[in-house]
């Protein structure tokens, strides 16, 4: 490839995706809907992928990486839905239609795991990891909204060379969403002493991900696919409350806090919940995202297309909390 555009380039994944590809030579386009903060790509386009209009690119770009959309969030409302849909699956139809009239060879759409599968954080833990052959419809809106902005790369004919990545969470030196929430407790001590429970959550380095991309952008027997992107290591989420301690230079508390308080918690924030009419901080769902498994595995990614994690949560978490600290500075 000699030029790629990278949507959502200011964002988390997005800069270091250009930094990335500007290591390996490739000539580097940007696409966001506000103005560089730093002279990051080669040349830039600034769109808003969520507004009704054509979007029109440069020639010359080979391949499209589209981390561009609405997150998760972590507390949804009403409105959330409707968002989910006009960002995350009309902004990718906008953006395909905009790669089929430059004429772009590749596009690789950034989902997630949540569009192939129901939410997995259960208190029945799974006896394997879940792969593609798993796919199930996903039972929230931002699943459904990813589930269909990719059934549009995979069925539309946009592009020669359509493929979606389905990460899990992803860390790195500067941790995001339930990872940052969950260093920030942690530190402050603020975070329950979990009791273990066996559960397996799985995630991804940036940089691995990132490698991911850039070799299914190019790789044949990427066309046309649905890969997993985790990384080789899960863990529980005792485990994780463990590393983040040692990490931040306290101590691990020997006892735990009883599963049976921890869902009587739960329930008075339901309650609290439903008085003021939006979530509390933690209530039942928080408590099975806590406890409950999200695990699975890359095999297919690893197989087919010969891509290695070079990353585990636990190795990376001095520099995880490293970039957190920095950030708090």
């Amino acid at each position: 490839m000699k030029t790629v555009l990278v949507t959502g380039a200011e964002g988390f994944i997005g800069r270091r995706m250009l930094s990335a590809l500007k290591t390996e030579g490739v000539r580097t386009v940007g696409l966001d809907r506000v103005e560089p903060q730093a002279a990051s790509a080669d040349a830039w386009v600034i769109a808003d992928i969520a507004v009704d209009a054509p979007i029109e690119l440069p020639a010359g770009i080979d391949a499209i990486i589209h981390l561009a959309g609405k997150a998760h969030a972590l507390a949804e409302v009403a409105q959330d839905e409707a968002e989910y849909f006009r960002i995350n699956t009309e902004g990718t139809r906008r953006m395909l239609e905009a790669a089929q009239r430059a004429g772009v060879r590749a596009f690789v759409l950034f989902s997630t795991v949540k569009a192939g599968f129901a939410e997995r954080e259960t208190s029945v833990q799974p006896a394997r990891p879940a792969d593609e052959g798993d796919d199930l419809p996903p039972d929230t809106p931002y699943g459904q909204s990813k589930r269909a902005a990719e059934a549009l790369v995979l069925e539309g004919g946009h592009v020669p060379h359509p493929v979606v990545l389905r990460p899990c969470l992803v860390y790195g030196p500067t941790p995001k969403g339930n990872l940052d929430k969950m260093i920030e407790a942690v530190k402050r001590g603020r975070f329950p002493p979990l009791p273990e429970v066996g559960n397996r959550r799985s995630m991804v380095h940036i940089d691995d991900v990132i490698a991911a991309a850039l070799l299914a952008a190019e790789h044949p027997a990427a066309k046309g696919q649905v890969f997993i992107a985790a990384d080789n290591e899960p863990f529980s989420t005792r485990q994780l409350f463990e590393w983040i301690s040692v990490a931040a230079g306290r101590k691990v508390p020997r006892w735990t806090m009883p599963l049976w308080s921890l869902r009587l918690l739960g329930r008075v924030g339901d309650l609290i919940g439903k008085l003021r009419g939006r979530r509390f901080v933690f209530d039942s769902d928080a408590l099975a995202k806590l406890t409950g498994s999200a695990w699975y595995t890359s095999a297919k990614l690893q197989r087919e297309l010969g891509w290695k994690p070079t990353h585990t949560l636990r190795g990376t978490m001095p520099e995880v909390l490293r970039g957190f600290a920095r950030r708090e500075t």
